[in-house]
């Protein structure tokens, strides 16, 4: 007979080992869309991927970090520039300048956080936004990059419409990978643990050990890494930036509205999010300004109403976990 007293530890659930499986098998399906699927179905899956990662990285800065920002638009931004001026002025092929331009905005985020981390709460957001609309300016100002009037991707000219599309899908799925499995990774680490602690109380994490300050510091530069990566794969799709498109604020609205409603601090809501924001933008985005007044309640209303978001709505119903990063205890 089984101890009654007797427990096991797990670190999955029979959920947990369907979900990764079914999404593993979603992220290898990506590339393999241009041999079946149409033009319009691939631009969707590609935009898809790049909201679900960017607001995978929002939700590792707010959700886990504390750090609320309204201004991951420079991010965005910088990626992108980063990736036309590497193919337009310096003649790099353009899906090897696709992993390089993440260099500029980690060299952006390390000295800009070394200025917002003097700021706190609504200071530091605010902060954010300022920094992204200096960004925006200088940009706008910047005769190498066309000021205001934006660069074309005219190097992708040189690849069929087919080649590209196989390029963009495989740089979508590692996009995906690195973003989504690289967090479910370091949250199921030691470091995950210290920024679990970190999000439930930073001063109690402080006292047990944990370097509050260079974990929030890492937080920031990967969170940066990671937008600016899903920036330069959206506009390589779109084959063309400007100042006002890459640093647009409406890039925070978004990831804000993704995370909260789906749920913030949790893996799982930020896909569920991106999949309710990307289909209701589909369905109802010919609405336009009544349409953003809707998303904007709703947000309102999932933050009083049910701050842990749909996903938190979800395990109520059924405590069924797609990426669990603690450890899951049972009796018998």
């Amino acid at each position: 007979m089984t101890d009654p007293h007797f427990a096991t530890v797990h670190r999955h659930t029979s959920s947990s080992r369907i979900a990764i499986g079914c999404g593993l098998l979603l992220v290898l399906a990506i590339p393999s869309m241009p041999f079946w699927a149409s033009s319009g179905h691939i631009r969707w899956a590609v935009e898809l991927g790049c909201f679900i990662a960017i607001a995978q990285m929002w939700n590792l800065l707010a959700g886990y970090g504390g750090m609320v920002s309204v201004g991951q638009q420079a991010f965005i931004g910088l990626g992108g520039y980063a990736l036309f001026v590497l193919v337009t002025l310096f003649g790099v092929d353009p899906f090897l300048a696709v992993p390089l331009s993440v260099i500029l905005p980690a060299l952006v985020a390390a000295p800009a956080y070394m200025l917002l981390r003097r700021l706190d709460g609504p200071y530091f957001a605010i902060g954010t936004w300022v920094l992204a609309e200096v960004l925006r300016l200088i940009t706008s100002n910047i005769g190498a990059v066309n000021a205001g009037s934006g660069m074309t991707l005219k190097a992708m000219a040189k690849y069929s419409a087919h080649q590209r599309e196989i390029g963009l899908t495989l740089l979508v799925a590692l996009l995906l990978l690195l973003t989504v499995g690289g967090t479910y990774l370091l949250l199921r680490s030691r470091l995950g643990l210290a920024l679990t602690a970190m999000r439930d109380d930073a001063v109690a994490a402080s006292s047990q050990g944990v370097n509050v300050g260079r974990m929030r510091f890492s937080v920031y530069l990967l969170a940066a890494v990671g937008t600016g990566l899903a920036g330069a794969i959206y506009f390589m799709a779109q084959l063309r930036i400007s100042p006002t498109s890459g640093f647009d604020p409406n890039w925070s609205s978004i990831c804000i509205f993704i995370v909260m409603v789906g749920g913030i601090g949790r893996l799982e809501g930020p896909i569920i999010g991106a999949l309710l924001y990307f289909f209701a933008t589909r369905l109802f985005g010919q609405y336009g300004s009544a349409y953003l007044v809707v998303l904007g309640l709703l947000t309102l209303v999932v933050a009083i109403r049910a701050p842990t978001g749909l996903w938190g709505l979800m395990t109520r119903l059924r405590p069924w976990p797609w990426f669990p990063t603690g450890y899951i205890l049972t009796k018998g």
